[in-house]
């Protein structure tokens, strides 16, 4: 995710591309790959190094290394001046901020994006503790260039989660079922895919467009007897509506 977010600044209409430095300690070809694609980036394997003299330090790392990474790099970090953001699922701004000295009430943030920031297409949400409004515009302003940010109370951050960052890959599998569907009907998979693709992408528009709910959309294509109320009530008789929402709410646990 931290690649993807790098990624995603660097293609985005932000004149700092010059200003990223990306470390990772592992020699997996991960900043090769990134220095590869954009070579005006920093890449260090001192996580140290890379939050020297930055503005935000993104901590982007498993839960469990979290503590490990925080101890590494807190020396270096002036907590009264950057700002630090963590997309560290599960961990509370209580925590963050516990890394600081204690004389001083850092500036912290929880962000929950999902991988589509890798092509500006995110859905980001952002909690923070102890932050100004304009450090808290500034962070919503850099991660609304790769896609859109919603800024919530920290209780909504596991929804957030379940609806954007697992969504995604809920999303991922109605399309491939969608796909494996038109295959089985006939079609090629790749066209099936493809049509999936545009189908959503044009579901996604009317709604952004008319602000109209869902229902109002459904309601335009199911005429009486016709074929969409028949697909729809045989999804919804195989659980559609119901396993959507058991899913959502197991990922917030």
């Amino acid at each position: 995710m931290g690649g993807a977010i790098a990624r995603g600044i660097a293609r985005s209409k932000m004149p700092a591309i010059k200003c990223i430095a990306v470390s990772s300690p592992n020699r997996h070809g991960e900043l090769e790959a990134l220095k590869s694609d954009f070579p005006e980036i920093v890449t260090t394997t001192s996580n140290s190094t890379a939050v020297c003299d930055a503005d935000m330090v993104v901590v982007a790392v498993k839960p469990w290394l979290l503590d490990e990474v925080m101890h590494e790099i807190a020396p270096s970090v002036d907590f009264s001046r950057q700002m630090l953001v963590s997309i560290v699922a599960g961990v509370p701004l209580s925590h963050l901020a516990e890394f600081a000295p204690a004389e001083i009430k850092p500036a912290v943030f929880r962000l929950i994006p999902n991988t589509a920031i890798a092509v500006g297409e995110s859905m980001t949400f952002i909690a923070s503790a102890n932050a100004t409004d304009e450090q808290i515009a500034a962070v919503s302003d850099i991660f609304s260039q790769m896609g859109k940010v919603m800024v919530v109370e920290e209780r909504l951050m596991g929804v957030g989660t379940a609806l954007a960052s697992c969504g995604i890959a809920y999303v991922m599998r109605y399309v491939r079922a969608a796909t494996e569907g038109g295959v089985e009907l006939g079609m090629r998979a790749d066209d099936a895919k493809n049509v999936m693709l545009q189908t959503l992408i044009g579901a996604a528009r009317l709604l952004e467009a008319t602000g109209n709910n869902p229902e109002a959309e459904i309601d335009k294509v199911t005429t009486p007897g016709g074929i969409t109320i028949r697909g729809l009530n045989a999804m919804e008789r195989n659980g559609f509506t119901t396993a959507v929402i058991e899913g959502l709410k197991a990922s917030c646990k």
